[in-house]
């Protein structure tokens, strides 16, 4: 592959770092805007490694998500499947009773516990997850890392809406013998399954995989907002827990707990994630290019999957649950076993009930990515292969939401870089409210069309009343 060929595609990369650890001369950078970018140097010698192009999911245009999942999990007795959420060999709603796994989790707490499971159980010998970056005179907050006891896996509990890539910790595994578990996105894991096919050391040691349900990756500008609306300015914030749980709150009404400078002091605020500006996924906020063309909802190469519970019968759960997709029989033995001996609260479900839980992201980021991509056709710009075909059969008025989500994540990026230039919060909050109200309009048409005018006035009569 040519530079000029990379280059051109590479703000389709989720820039899980692969692609680094494959070619050196491939750097990996947070750019201005809170983003990983890779770096390539159009003076360099030689075409870019042919690696990196089986092993990027959005280059690679020989396997799908489908066909890697097949070659995974097809072989299993009694393994199921389903277009939506792909392979299982059981399907759960529920949260871990054991120990304080819950408390300290964003949601039901068996991302960590099954970390857990596997280490005590001597299937692994560390576990590839995000933590705090040790190095606190860096501004990255996060970053990937390996833990090897109890005490440091339990440390990488919660989820993190903040940038990450895999290259550095992936030269750790390769150089550190043993056996090793990871956690990811779905680009993430798909890349570290087909980086798996091309190298047969990360083969032999990465041999667990859970992955995460995400709505859409963050920059790190989305961490730097939330502080600077409780007053923490960009490049003071020291550390933040994006799930901070709230008693007796719904389970998506959690807060955002920020510790940082104010005023030459180090302070620690807790806010309802209700009282902050930025926090409608819908709306994309600090969104990357690449997460609006993956159609992979459902992290179909992972050997689990975790994801919150976003289901009326759990939402008033202020502790929290989790979905569970479980691919591999080693762990589902593992779940089954700890159900049976009454660690696990688990309730069976079909894949109607998983698939409800993300019906809305399952929308946007399947069924309306085939908008995204006619739009692409429209303007003969390129975009990575993937199963889903460039249509436009949508409706009008969906067809502008997904046009006003796009133009909201292209312009939060560059509206904030402009803010922070100008020491100015405002200066975003006003750009964005336009933008945000363009949205709304759009839904109340919806509303209308779907209520008719009649059903409209009669909602806004009982919320006066109300």
């Amino acid at each position: 592959m040519k530079v000029e060929e990379f280059n051109s595609k590479k703000i389709y990369s989720d820039v899980s770092g692969v692609s680094s650890y494959i070619d050196k001369r491939i750097k990996i950078e947070l750019n201005s805007y809170g983003l990983y970018e890779e770096i390539v140097d159009t003076d360099i010698s030689g075409d870019i490694s042919p690696l990196v192009r089986k092993v990027s999911p959005y280059l690679n245009s020989k396997l799908s998500v489908c066909d890697v999942a097949r070659t995974l999990f097809s072989r299993y007795e009694n393994i199921k499947n389903d277009v939506r959420i792909g392979y299982y060999q059981s399907l759960f709603v529920g949260y871990v009773k054991e120990g304080e796994y819950r408390v300290n989790a964003s949601s039901g707490g068996m991302g960590t516990w099954i970390f857990k499971e596997l280490f005590e159980k001597g299937l692994i010998d560390g576990v590839i997850h995000v933590k705090e970056n040790p190095d606190k005179k860096s501004s990255t907050l996060f970053k990937y890392g390996i833990s090897k006891t109890i005490e440091e896996i339990k440390s990488g509990a919660k989820t993190k809406y903040y940038p990450v890539e895999l290259s550095e910790v992936l030269d750790l595994v390769k150089n550190c013998k043993g056996k090793y578990a990871i956690v990811g996105i779905p680009s993430f894991i798909e890349s570290i399954r087909l980086l798996a096919l091309n190298d047969t050391i990360i083969k032999d040691r990465i041999i667990f995989t859970v992955g995460l349900i995400c709505g859409h990756q963050k920059s790190s500008k989305f961490a730097d907002y939330m502080a600077w609306q409780v007053g923490i300015k960009p490049g003071d914030l020291k550390n933040i827990d994006f799930r901070h749980k709230l008693d007796n709150a719904r389970a998506d009404s959690y807060a955002i707990k920020m510790t940082g400078i104010i005023d030459g002091k180090t302070k620690t605020i807790i806010k309802s994630k209700n009282n902050l500006s930025g926090q409608n996924w819908g709306l994309g906020y600090f969104k990357p290019l690449a997460s609006d063309f993956t159609d992979d909802v459902f992290n179909e190469t992972a050997d689990i999957v975790v994801g919150d519970a976003w289901l009326p019968e759990y939402q008033n759960d202020s502790n929290g649950n989790n979905i569970v997709i479980i691919r591999n029989p080693i762990i589902n033995d593992i779940v089954t076993e700890a159900i049976s001996e009454g660690r696990l609260i688990m309730n069976d479900v079909d894949s109607d009930t998983i698939f409800k839980s993300q019906a809305a992201h399952f929308r946007h980021t399947f069924d309306e990515l085939s908008y995204r991509k006619y739009k692409k056709d429209n303007n003969n710009l390129w975009y990575p292969i993937n199963r889903v075909n460039a249509e436009n059969e949508i409706s009008f008025l969906r067809g502008k939401v997904q046009d006003i989500r796009m133009e909201i994540s292209s312009k939060s990026h560059e509206y904030f870089k402009m803010a922070v230039d100008k020491d100015d919060l405002s200066f975003f909050e006003n750009k964005m409210k336009i933008l945000n109200n363009k949205y709304k309009i759009i839904y109340y048409l919806m509303a209308i069309q779907g209520k008719g005018l009649a059903g409209i006035i009669k909602i806004i009569i009982g919320k006066l009343k109300k």
